[in-house]
């Protein structure tokens, strides 16, 4: 359990930094945790590929802890300039619709930047995400926006930074809430399965889905997540959930325990810092501003391997890193429910 955490009113005034990782004895290989059908992956005899660094620079960066205080704003910022932080490996987007949905390459950790745009008429109410490869060609790959005549929370994701339409031939996927706003469900662009044709292959697959549980302090205190995904088969391919109906998807499987080719993650624990009385995380110097929206996904098998992290680095300027079996649809979405207006409001 975690002392209550000194947490201000305001949403973002919660405090997530650095403290050492703590690194396990034996190594497993991160692969094997995704994978759920058919063979263990095949090894190629010829290269064996390093398990991937939890999106670790090359430097060590300063640890920057986050004051927690009750004032507005007055959380210390670390003074770090843009070069600093360290950029993206080198990644091919040949085609952007396949790479975005095409798992992170296996040892490469993908490095992303999500801006948030509030400006225009009603962009305050619903602003525009837009999701950029971290690196020197800033190469974009997604956009979502919420939807406005929609009873639950309802993100569009599109490849296209000007078309954000629901009929769009660039929309790719898309992030629907519950009533309460606590539970989230990422789907791909297929077809729903009331317009299934007879093999069900154009029915939309179900990518992912994101738990949100309040704790004692409601949601100031460390946030805790569960994030679903579909296991991965011996190819290390995404295996296909594509249910019939609400009660076959991923947070129903979950609920029932039925855990055939799904995967469950979770947020890793911050460690209370008495020192500087705040919850804290090691980013390895890819945020430097404390958020309640701070997080890192992790697999209760190895937490040292990073599935994901998410992180504030100025008022609309985050990093979003992903590591396999990840893919940039699931990675945004997951980091779109963060943002969602259920959740800030404490």
């Amino acid at each position: 359990l975690f002392p209550p955490a000194v947490a201000s009113s305001d949403e973002e005034d919660d405090s997530d930094s650095s403290t050492k990782p703590i690194r396990s004895e034996k190594k497993k290989n991160p692969v094997s945790l995704f994978q759920t059908g058919g063979n263990p992956p095949k090894e190629k005899k010829t290269k064996k590929k390093a398990p991937p660094k939890a999106a670790e620079s090359e430097e060590e960066t300063p640890e920057t802890p986050q004051k927690n205080s009750n004032k507005k704003g007055k959380g210390k910022k670390a003074k770090k300039s843009k070069e600093e932080r360290p950029p993206s490996p080198v990644i091919e987007v040949d085609n952007l619709e396949e790479f975005v949905l095409r798992p992170a390459p296996q040892g490469v950790t993908v490095k992303c930047r999500v801006t948030r745009d509030k400006k225009g008429m009603d962009r305050g109410l619903y602003p525009t995400y837009y999701l950029h490869l971290d690196n020197d060609k800033k190469v974009f790959l997604l956009a979502g926006r919420k939807r406005k005549k929609s009873k639950t929370s309802n993100y569009l994701i599109s490849i296209d930074p000007t078309d954000l339409s629901r009929g769009g031939e660039n929309f790719i996927g898309k992030l629907r809430s519950n009533l309460m706003g606590t539970k989230f469900t990422v789907f791909d662009n297929g077809a729903n399965p009331d317009r299934a044709n007879a093999d069900w292959s154009n029915v939309r697959q179900e990518l992912s889905a994101v738990v949100y549980e309040t704790n004692v302090l409601g949601f100031k205190g460390p946030r805790k997540m569960t994030v679903i995904i579909p296991g991965m088969n011996s190819d290390n391919e995404r295996v296909p959930i594509r249910p019939r109906n609400d009660n076959d998807g991923l947070l129903m499987r979950w609920q029932n325990k039925n855990m055939d080719n799904v995967i469950e993650l979770h947020n890793k624990a911050p460690v209370w810092n008495d020192e500087t009385q705040s919850y804290v995380l090691n980013f390895h110097g890819r945020v430097t501003h404390a958020s309640v929206k701070n997080f890192q996904i992790v697999h209760s098998s190895d937490p040292d391997y990073i599935v994901m992290q998410f992180g504030r680095v100025a008022d609309d300027a985050f990093t979003m890193d992903y590591n396999y079996p990840l893919c940039a649809v699931q990675a945004f979405a997951i980091a779109l429910s963060s943002f969602d207006g259920k959740l800030a409001c404490e």
